[in-house]
């Protein structure tokens, strides 16, 4: 169980940016015990910078499996830019009591509810900081189970949330127990857009929803970050091919509608929270496991929430989507895949490029069709390619 658990968590311009001003930092995280009939058992934690916005923002960040409030303090990188940009950040913390292993439990339907368990303890949350932070919109983000809990929050209360920012997580609605968490994880679940839309609760407005997703991670597959799109996408009731892409560092950025949805996919990453250790504006996080150091993925979700300057952030080096490339069909055996750089492979097993579908062992005897769209990105499709 902890090793299944655990895999839930365990689930840029191209100029050089300035250096951030140097306001006064908090010392650090403050425990509120009474927030709430919390009855999902979570303790609440939070962050005041010295020099609070009028009016600031709530952001509620999220841990993973067998780390606590304070890891995700140290390392996000999220304090960083409540100091500089004046919000307030609210990390939720699991209880062993709960599950040993401090995973927020998002796959069970008493805590991934509107109204019920461990939802409704965040909802609970965000409502306590605001009677003390009047007046600012709230937003949720979270790795992994903590992304996953992300994804049910913002399915579960759109009209509390202005925006979300799901990271290596799953798609809310994807997994009804344990053993439904690991098909959702790897290989991943196929369900239309308007499925997906189904796990949503109805609001007058949704939520802006960044997703953030390594090419490279074998725990929670990048097939999610695209039932990921496809759900959010489907939500605002904009097309699932995105009207602009960009680059960041290593990242791929793509646009949906007029900046509703966005997704990023971190090249070569595994499983964990992209972070870029350092001093200037656009560096954040301490590198460690599940911290992984790549590109600050705080500071451009700020910017996307538009949390740097009151309003949506800038697309990232946008330029109009290219035309669509042909999906083109690749048969062969998985050590001829793995050979030519459509697979890569793991402890023996080969996984599709891209997708992180599993393929089965490293050998010459199993034979699979992958097809590629787009470049780079390829799919098991042995029952039929395009």
């Amino acid at each position: 169980m902890r090793r299944i658990l655990l895999s839930v968590a365990v689930l840029v311009a191209a100029l050089a940016v300035p250096l951030l001003p140097g306001p006064a930092a908090a010392a650090g995280l403050t425990a509120v015990p009474d927030f709430g009939s919390n009855p999902g058992n979570l303790a609440m934690y939070e962050y005041v910078p010295a020099s609070v916005r009028a009016a600031p923002a709530v952001v509620v960040a999220m841990h993973g499996c067998t780390q606590t409030a304070a890891d995700y303090h140290g390392r996000s990188g999220w304090p960083k830019y409540a100091d500089a940009y004046g919000f307030v950040v609210v990390f939720p913390e699991q209880r062993t009591g709960n599950n040993a292993n401090r995973c927020f439990n998002w796959f069970q339907p008493g805590d991934a509810t509107r109204g019920q368990g461990e939802a409704l303890s965040v909802r609970q949350m965000v409502d306590s900081a605001r009677s003390r932070h009047p007046g600012g919109a709230a937003y949720v983000t979270g790795l992994s189970g903590g992304g996953a809990m992300t994804a049910v929050l913002l399915a579960a209360y759109p009209e509390v949330f202005a925006g979300g920012s799901v990271v290596a997580g799953l798609p809310a609605g994807c997994a009804s127990d344990v053993v439904s968490a690991f098909s959702c994880m790897n290989p991943g679940v196929d369900r239309t857009p308007a499925q997906w839309r189904a796990a949503v609760q109805p609001a007058a407005a949704y939520p802006r929803v960044a997703v953030w997703h390594g090419t490279a991670d074998t725990t929670v597959v990048p097939r999610n970050a695209d039932e990921l799109r496809d759900q959010w996408t489907a939500v605002h009731g904009v097309a699932a091919t995105p009207t602009s892409t960009g680059t960041l560092p290593g990242t791929t950025v793509e646009t949906y509608g007029s900046g509703q949805v966005r997704v990023y996919r971190v090249a070569g990453m595994g499983h964990g929270t992209p972070v870029d250790p350092g001093g200037a504006t656009e560096q954040c996080g301490t590198a460690g496991a599940y911290f992984l150091d790549t590109v600050c993925s705080s500071y451009y979700t700020a910017r996307f929430w538009g949390l740097d300057a009151g309003g949506p952030g800038p697309a990232p080096t946008a330029t109009t989507a290219p035309p669509p490339v042909p999906a083109t069909c690749h048969p062969g055996t998985n050590y001829e895949h793995v050979q030519a750089g459509r697979a890569t492979t793991t402890g023996g097993y080969v996984y599709a490029r891209g997708s992180g579908q599993a393929m089965g062992l490293h050998n010459v005897f199993i034979r699979h069709t992958l097809r590629q769209s787009p470049p780079g990105y390829y799919t098991v499709a042995d029952a039929g390619c395009p």
